[in-house]
């Protein structure tokens, strides 16, 4: 019997299939929809991008997808035609399965680039993974354990909501937790949902949720190969396409979900020790507000003293000022875990020890910036930069 909180009318599996060959974790996952759904992407910006990121964007949006295939442990990368011709396989052994049509299957990889996938691997393993396929909890977090690469822990983020013609469910997965950073490179996401929703409609949802999320997170701003996010929706719910307010409702818990499933990627990054979340407030325009809180999230010296537990608020005021953005320093103010430490180009008395304290005590920092330009602001998400991270890059073979 299907679990409430599952999406109707999908099936997940993930599995080992030796692609790991240092671990015997899952490493090939599945993610089946009973009847054809509503598929849309969203792609790495990276001018060198991995095969399957090719096939995907050849492929969506589209109306009649029912299948996506997921390999950890290769990136399927930097592989020329042999690499697309792997890809189009991949599909091609799932729908030879299911029954499908090899352009009805989406497939996603993550791993180490420059390698050819094992094949004869994963012919294997298409039929042992849909032999697996279930409608349970236990079978999506199998497949959201099979593409994870560097991540200490799964990621996923489920919900519901109400609609005038019934609940619908969203359940969403992801993988990330190194070469991340903004405009889509990110990591590999799948998010499912039995809403029924249009073609027209399903494109603009994901794209409006990844900029509200994915594009709004980074853990030390590399742009990777093989970024995707995709969203399946198979209508199961709902007998007629979702209008109105029932639409609005639908796209802004995609939102919401996929914002959840955002923030779990730099808190799982690579070595760190703190979630970093930074709001700038009082920008004369969203991407204003954007590009001073990326800054100040993409600086190494910022991260760093996250890192010590220092509340050195000068790396802070120092990267919002070559942002590039030009603002007042007469209107500008900043503040650490709400603790007030800049106002209008003088500091603040505050007592640095308990600041200190405050970060070392919880595993999320907030910065928050406020100007006097506007009533704009952007809020974005980062990890500290720890010895641990340039210890684990140093010795990982990419």
């Amino acid at each position: 019997m299907n679990e409430d909180w599952l999406p109707l009318g999908f099936r997940w599996s993930g599995h080992h299939c030796g692609l790991k060959s240092n671990s015997d974790k899952p490493d090939y996952s599945l993610i089946v929809s009973d009847n054809d759904a509503v598929a849309a992407g969203v792609y790495t910006q990276n001018l060198v991008c991995a095969a399957p990121v090719i096939l995907c964007r050849d492929r969506t949006p589209g109306s009649r997808t029912r299948a996506i295939v997921i390999n950890s442990g290769n990136a399927n990368a930097c592989t020329g035609s042999q690499g697309i011709n792997d890809a189009q396989k991949m599909a091609a052994d799932v729908a030879l399965e299911l029954g499908l049509e090899a352009e009805q299957v989406l497939v996603m990889s993550t791993g180490i680039i420059g390698q050819f996938l094992p094949m004869e691997k994963l012919s294997v393993a298409a039929v042992e993974g849909v032999k697996k396929l279930r409608c349970s909890s236990a079978a999506f977090y199998e497949a959201a354990n099979g593409i994870l690469t560097t991540d200490k822990d799964r990621k996923t983020a489920c919900t519901t909501v109400e609609t005038s013609q019934g609940t619908v469910r969203i359940a969403a997965m992801a993988k990330g937790a190194g070469m991340i950073g903004p405009n889509m490179a990110t990591m590999l996401a799948a998010v499912t949902t039995d809403a029924n929703l249009s073609q027209g409609d399903v494109h603009g949802i994901l794209k409006k949720a990844v900029d509200k999320s994915f594009n709004c997170i980074s853990v030390e701003g590399h742009t990777s190969t093989n970024d995707t996010v995709l969203l399946l929706a198979n209508g199961q719910a709902n007998s007629h396409p979702l209008t109105g307010n029932d639409l609005a409702g639908v796209s802004d818990m995609i939102e919401q979900t996929l914002i959840k499933l955002a923030k779990q990627i730099p808190a799982d990054g690579e070595g760190a020790t703190h979630l970093i979340e930074i709001l700038v407030k009082g920008a004369a325009s969203i991407e204003d507000a954007k590009q001073i809180a990326e800054t100040i999230g993409g600086s190494n010296l910022v991260k760093t003293c996250v890192a010590g537990n220092d509340p050195n608020w000068g790396r802070i005021a120092s990267a919002a000022g070559y942002a590039g953005i030009d603002f007042d320093i007469s209107g500008f103010k900043l503040r650490l875990n709400q603790t007030l430490l800049f106002d209008g180009g003088e500091p603040c008395s505050f007592d640095a020890a308990l600041v200190s304290k405050s970060m070392a005590e919880c595993d999320s920092v907030l910065i928050e910036v406020e100007l006097n330009e506007g009533d704009q602001q952007a809020r974005i998400w980062t990890s500290d930069l720890t010895t641990a991270y340039v210890m684990f890059n140093s010795d990982y073979h990419t």
